[in-house]
């Protein structure tokens, strides 16, 4: 059986990385109003942020702003922010000229962005399972700010997860990837626990060792269990979108459109290199 090489597991095949542009194109979307759709969710996310900034400091509590970077809801919620913004510019560029910083980037920055996608699609759905169903008790919040902020952490964050599931033509993501989930929430475990080592406080009480060690245990493996599952739930949504929307045939075709102008085109059986 042959093996593949490392680069294809990690999302960039020998062939190179994304031929057929499916990070940057929508089945559904043209590339400029997929650009601006992700730029729009990057504004929200970023001003839902600053908002909450504020809201702290006006209300002396400026100090859960330094906190809050311990919480893994509000990492995730960055990484959602972050992502819209680059993958906003790379569809913004390839709608303007074809071609996206990611088609210029060193293969492993190519890996990471297609990792990066990864997180995207599935860690917000842990986040919102974890909290409506763990750790959000009741009753609903009486201060309407709260509310809102709390529904854009927990709730507007697989919303923008769904819409990076279904939109954009991207493949399914590469099964290895499943590992590098794993290991970021074991890396999260640490952060949780160096958190309460330097500040005293544990940012989720099922983490606390004082209710129970096995408690603590069952909990940890059941998220990562749940990671997985979550996984191949969004691997299998991308691979049916994928079937059902004919994906594959019209990226195809506009590879071999872009290829016409950009690369080797053969004539009259005479293979000419378009510069």
């Amino acid at each position: 059986m042959r093996r593949k090489p490392l680069s294809t597991l990690l999302g960039v095949p020998s062939t190179g990385f994304d031929p057929h542009h499916t990070f940057t194109t929508s089945w559904l979307l043209s590339p400029l109003l997929l650009a601006l759709l992700r730029l729009l969710i990057f504004t929200y996310c970023l001003a839902t942020i600053l908002t909450d900034w504020i809201y702290d400091g006006v209300h002396l509590r400026a100090f859960l702003i330094g906190q809050s970077f311990s919480y893994f809801t509000n990492l995730t919620f960055w990484g959602i922010l972050f992502y819209m913004l680059v993958a906003g510019v790379h569809t913004l560029l390839y709608a303007v000229r074809g071609r996206s910083w990611l088609d210029g980037w060193p293969r492993v920055l190519q890996a990471l962005h297609s990792f990066y996608y990864t997180t995207i699609v599935t860690l917000p759905i842990l986040v919102t399972i974890v909290y409506w169903a763990i750790l959000f008790d009741g009753p609903w919040f009486p201060v309407i700010f709260d509310g809102w902020s709390n529904i854009s952490r927990h709730a507007l964050n697989s919303f923008f997860c769904l819409l990076e599931i279904i939109l954009p033509a991207t493949d399914p993501p590469p099964f290895l990837h499943v590992v590098g989930l794993i290991i970021i929430l074991l890396l999260y475990l640490g952060l949780a626990y160096l958190t309460h080592a330097t500040q005293g406080f544990y940012v989720y009480d099922f983490l606390d060792p004082d209710t129970g060690s096995g408690k603590v245990t069952g909990y940890c493996f059941g998220i990562l269990a749940a990671i997985s599952i979550i996984f191949f739930v969004v691997w299998g949504l991308i691979w049916t979108r994928r079937k059902f929307t004919r994906q594959g045939k019209k990226s195809r075709r506009d590879f071999d459109r872009n290829s016409s102008v950009d690369g080797d085109v053969e004539l009259s059986g005479r293979v000419t290199r378009v510069k």
